[in-house]
Parts: structure tokens; C-alpha cells; sequence
């Protein structure tokens, strides 16, 4: 996939203004509504970008509950009001969006959108959809000019589940195997984490592929508050195993009473606070370029708790700047 980073791809659907709470003038009042625009004329290098995957095609197909194609509306509408610390500066390119079951050309053209993003300098959120976004970020990021010139992807998925499901369509249960794939063709072997897998929500089967593909995860057992140190071991190692990370967020890794509004709701889950200090710790780390949050769906939740707590650890990237502080 070749790219230009003189030229902004235009996505499929043209953003919206975004809207929220106005407090009154001045940088002690900005919102992230204040800060968003829509013209990439206006952007410079560093800046954010949001882009929205409107996608339920990989949920239908992997027979979950559909719904996820509303993510990234309400994941802008939560994030909208968040009170912003330090100014911003932020660009929505609109929305790619999976029509008439299309899921492999909607990856492609995430691809194609996000690229061009990430080699001007942009710091990328791709708001979803199902996790097959995740795939769509992969293809964008390999056609970056920074893996071209041989630097070391690494991929941290945040998940209940490996998503490593060989099946015969495409869907949002193999976007990492489709990854490894990939890697593959570009004569390089996928570098891939999981933190919070559950052991009940993955087969024998699940376990094995991600042990031969030389996967490191950690158990959502092993991701509570007294895990910190474990956790940032995990990290430690997974930050100087690459040079560019892509960050996927399932919002499924997330207890049933955080976010009720996904597919696969978990009965344990791995608690916001550990969730949100591995997302400040990888943001920090000068290393993120592209971050997607995945499996939002707005018809599922209750008081908007779901899409809160997504806009929360979007808002936790885009505004950390030094490390967290660890617990020891």
C-alpha cells in the first residue's frame, strides 16, 4: 500500500462539528469539542486524528451481538465534555464505513485513510466498530514510510480474547491472525501481546495458535491492582521489544459493571484502573502511533457507561506526558 503524506485521504462518511458542554472562554475552560476540527488544511504534524470505522460486519460474522457500527458516534459524543488539562489540538476525518457486508474493501480503505495520517505525524484514534478494526490499522500501518525503513512494530492488544481465529471469513475473531499473515509476507514475524486474556472466553485450540506464534500474554488473573508489578514488567518488555506500537483496546477486557455494552460482556474482567495505567504507560512512552478502541455498542449500554469509559482512556492518551507512577 503506498502512501503520500502531502495528501489527507478523505474517509468515507464527513465528520460532523463535534458539541458539549461550554463553560465560557479561555484555556482553562477547553473541552475537547472546543479543539476538534474538520479541516486537514488547518492540521499540523503532531496533532490529533480521529477516524471512525463504522462496522458491525465482523461481529455478524463471528456471531456475536451486532450493534458496534454506532461505536464511534458515541464514542465522540462522550469524549466531547471531557475537561481537557493542557490544549489540544485535534482533527476528525470523518468515517470509514463497511457497506453491504464489504468488510475486506472497509479494512483496506481504513488503511489507505490512516497511513498518510501517521507519516505527517499524527498521533491516530480510530474510533470503532467491531475489532475488526484492528486489521484496518495494521494494513494502514504497514504501509507507513517508518516499517517501510525497517522499524520494529509492535502490536498490544488489551482483550479478553487472542483473536486469532482461523476461519474462513474474515471477522472480528481474526484480525491478529490476519496480522501474523501479513508480517509473514513482509518477511517478518508478528510481535504480539495480549494483557487480560480469559482463559474461559478462549479454546485449547486459541492457546495453542498463540503459542506458536511466539505470542506473550498476560491472564486477567493476573491484571489486578496487586498485579501492578507484574504488569509493568510485562510492559517494560513489551515497549523495548519495538519501535512503533499499535495499541487495540476491546472494550471487552473490561468488568461487565464498567461496560455492559459490548458483545461479550466479562464476568471478570481486568479493573479500569489497571486498564487505564497500561494505556498512560504505553502513551508515554513516546512509541504509540496508532491507537483503536473497539466493540462499543451503544444499543447494549446502560447510562452510557461503556462509551464513558472508552472516551476515558482516549482521553488518558491523548493527555499523558510523563510516565504514571508505579506501584512497588
Amino acid at each position: 500500500m503506498s502512501t503520500d503524506d502531502t495528501v489527507t485521504k478523505a474517509a468515507d462518511v464527513a465528520p460532523e462539528p463535534w458539541t458539549g458542554r461550554d463553560d465560557g472562554p479561555g484555556a482553562d475552560n477547553l473541552r475537547w469539542h472546543h479543539v476538534v476540527g474538520l479541516d486537514p488544511e488547518d492540521a499540523e504534524p503532531g496533532d490529533v486524528a480521529f477516524v471512525g470505522f463504522r462496522s458491525d460486519e465482523g461481529v455478524r460474522r463471528n456471531k456475536g451481538r451486532q450493534g458496534a457500527a454506532g461505536g464511534p458516534r458515541a464514542l465522540r459524543g462522550a469524549l466531547a465534555s471531557m475537561a481537557l488539562p493542557t490544549p489540544v489540538h485535534a482533527l476528525d476525518i470523518g468515517d470509514v464505513e463497511v457497506a453491504d457486508g464489504e468488510l475486506e474493501l472497509g479494512q483496506h480503505r481504513l488503511g489507505q485513510v490512516l497511513a498518510p495520517l501517521v507519516d505527517r505525524g499524527h498521533r491516530v484514534v480510530v474510533l470503532g466498530g467491531g475489532h475488526e478494526v484492528a486489521y484496518g490499522s495494521y494494513l494502514g500501518l504497514a504501509g507507513t514510510r517508518a516499517l517501510r525503513d525497517g522499524a520494529r512494530l509492535g502490536v498490544l492488544n488489551l482483550d479478553a480474547h487472542f483473536d486469532l481465529r482461523d476461519d474462513v471469513r474474515p471477522s472480528s475473531g481474526t484480525p491478529f491472525l490476519q496480522m501474523a499473515q501479513g508480517e509473514e509476507q513482509r518477511g517478518q514475524e508478528l510481535n504480539y501481546w495480549v494483557l487480560g486474556v480469559s482463559q474461559p472466553s478462549n479454546t485449547t485450540r486459541l492457546f495453542h495458535t498463540a503459542d506458536k506464534l511466539g505470542v506473550r500474554y498476560l491472564l486477567d488473573t493476573e491484571c489486578g491492582l496487586l498485579d501492578l508489578p507484574r504488569v509493568d514488567a510485562f510492559l517494560d518488555e513489551f515497549l523495548a521489544s519495538c519501535d512503533i506500537v499499535h495499541l487495540s483496546i476491546d472494550l471487552d477486557l473490561l468488568p461487565a459493571a464498567v461496560a455492559p455494552g459490548v458483545s461479550a460482556p466479562a464476568a471478570y474482567g481486568v479493573p479500569m484502573e489497571v486498564v487505564e495505567h497500561v494505556c498512560a504507560t504505553v502513551a508515554a512512552s513516546g512509541k504509540l502511533a496508532v491507537v483503536d478502541v473497539a466493540e462499543l455498542n451503544p444499543d447494549l449500554d446502560i447510562d452510557n457507561r461503556t462509551a464513558r469509559a472508552g472516551a476515558r482512556l482516549i482521553h488518558r492518551i491523548l493527555t499523558s506526558r510523563t510516565a504514571p507512577l508505579s506501584q512497588g
